[in-house]
């Protein structure tokens, strides 16, 4: 694998140093979010949240005339951008459109969310945290935050990936928050990785070899730098770009489908995505793996001083008693049909369940396909309806 992305780089490096990427880019890879909204007729407001660990996160909010407000919840490697790049499509549209008052969430680490009161994200310690703090610390001042700006006593929210797994981590381990949720629907659910398959395996199992490779040195993962430098220049280019980074990164992770993600969305897709998070978060989702439990971090030796056990804690799935409605899909790599429903048998209140069509549906169409408007988005609008 080395080998052959080394033999890639060394043939078309002529091509990518003579290709001016950011002039041939579409606009809406060069916006940011404020941007993009105003761009498709809902300027954003801006708040800023401080969580009790000093990180300051960047929320936004779309205004609407809902009792309810809405919160959505990015995933891995991504921000608040990811739910708006297929533009008037894109499922924030379809919310504010239905009268919805919606929030954007971002988490610490990505580029909107790189501040702390006293860390300096160019340092280890501010990488020092996995999806438990994601949970614990962000998505609980962010719901506070929504709750405390709305006068609202309940959010509905919406995660995909691993913005659904938070929602899971933080309802079990401060149950207070099961009350503050009207209702989760959960797109693409990662909890458990029992049933991965290669390459999604073969990832999983790489990070802690890694992680013990770069102990020391590596912290942040797809922070500025050469890799992000790589992507941003080689996935624009016409026909290669396509080739390399979805035909050859993103298809093998998320599950093949041509048919929602062609070539020209690819510059626009890339330039957002994938945003930073940290070496350790991607370490926990790799025990999660290895140890077929969703639990804390396992930090070996040190578990008796954090946890005052020789293992980390289990997270008790049976006290997420929020209503939650599972969204699955057949080509869904990162979150396959037997892992959804080893979560779906553990958790209490699960109220509706849909597995997608088509059956290529996968794990990035959830967010980027170009027809989940039609596939998808009237099943959340009527769920939404139904429990607000």
């Amino acid at each position: 694998m080395l080998l052959y992305f080394s033999l890639v780089f060394l043939t078309f490096t002529s091509k990518v140093l003579s290709f001016n990427s950011y002039k041939s880019l579409p606009e809406d890879a060069k916006l940011f979010f404020t941007e993009l909204s105003f761009k498709y007729g809902h300027p954003a407001k801006e708040y800023r949240v401080v969580t009790e660990d000093g990180y300051i996160l960047q929320l936004f909010r779309w205004p609407g005339k809902s009792k309810i407000p809405v919160l959505l919840m990015h995933g891995l490697f991504s921000t608040a951008d990811s739910w708006i790049l297929r533009g008037n499509t894109s499922l924030p549209v379809a919310l504010v459109n239905a009268g919805y008052d919606v929030w954007i969430g971002n988490i610490r680490g990505n580029k909107y969310s790189r501040r702390h009161s006293n860390l300096n994200p160019n340092k280890k310690k501010f990488w020092n945290f996995s999806f438990h703090e994601l949970a614990v610390y962000d998505l609980s001042a962010i719901v506070d935050t929504v709750l405390d700006k709305t006068g609202a006593k309940k959010i509905n929210a919406m995660g995909h990936s691993q913005g659904n797994s938070i929602f899971y981590v933080l309802s079990s381990t401060r149950p207070e928050y099961n009350e503050k949720v009207n209702l989760l629907i959960a797109l693409s659910p990662v909890c458990y990785f029992n049933n991965a398959q290669p390459p999604v395996n073969n990832v999983l199992e790489f990070i802690p070899i890694f992680g013990r490779i770069t102990k020391g040195f590596v912290a942040e993962i797809f922070g500025p730098g050469l890799i992000r430098v790589l992507l941003e220049n080689i996935c624009p280019i016409p026909d290669l770009g396509y080739f390399i980074c979805a035909e050859n990164i993103l298809f093998p992770l998320a599950g093949f489908n041509k048919a929602e993600l062609g070539p020209d969305f690819v510059p626009v897709l890339t330039t957002h995505f994938p945003s930073s998070s940290s070496l350790k978060n991607l370490l926990h989702l790799a025990q999660v793996y290895d140890r077929k439990i969703f639990a804390a971090y396992d930090y070996g030796p040190r578990n008796v001083l954090v946890y005052n056990s020789t293992e980390p804690p289990e997270y008790d799935l049976n006290k997420v008693t929020m209503p939650v409605v599972l969204i699955a899909a057949k080509n869904d790599r990162l979150s396959t049909l037997k892992d959804v429903e080893l979560l779906r048998r553990k958790l209490p209140n699960v109220v509706g369940e849909l597995v997608m069509e088509p059956d290529k549906f996968n794990h990035i169409d959830y967010l980027w396909g170009e027809h989940t408007n039609v596939y998808l988005h009237p099943f959340i609008l009527s769920v939404l309806e139904k429990y607000s």
